[in-house]
């Protein structure tokens, strides 16, 4: 149909002509009311939104003077975070004269991914150990 002839025919009936698909070949229009039309387009929006399911980053902290059983305790909580479905984010902060040390940093950060990894097959490093100035931190998921 002719453009002019189509946006009389809405004009007729009190309505709006709206373009449904302008990349089209000719282009693709309908007769309709464009408030109800844009009601309608965000409510298909907000339920594919709602239907997404969100993965957070949660965070654990650890030090370079960490105890062996606050560390075990720390596994836990990570273990319990990736089973949830969420990644997890390992962060050792080096504080005064231990940032000479970040060697050793990088070794206990390194050695806490293996045993959650020996104690969970699926669990997978996504980031490996990287500083930003005097924090270390890694960044650990489960296999999809």
């Amino acid at each position: 149909m002719d453009t002019r002839d189509a946006i009389a025919q809405a004009r007729d009936q009190g309505l709006d002509l709206i373009m449904v698909s302008p990349k089209a070949e000719p282009p693709v229009c309908r007769i309709a009311n464009y408030g109800a039309f844009i009601y309608n387009q965000e409510k298909k929006e907000r339920k594919q939104k709602a239907k997404q399911k969100k993965i957070e980053v949660k965070g654990i902290r650890i030090s370079l003077k960490i105890g062996p059983h606050d560390l075990e305790n720390r596994k836990r909580q990570a273990l319990k975070f990736l089973m949830k479905g969420d990644k997890t984010k390992v962060e050792l902060i080096l504080r005064g004269r231990e940032r000479a040390y970040a060697d050793r940093g990088n070794q206990i950060l390194q050695q806490f991914a293996n045993d959650l990894a020996a104690e969970n097959p699926a669990i997978t490093i996504e980031k490996n150990v990287s500083r930003q100035g005097n924090r270390l931190f890694l960044i650990i998921g489960m296999k999809k």
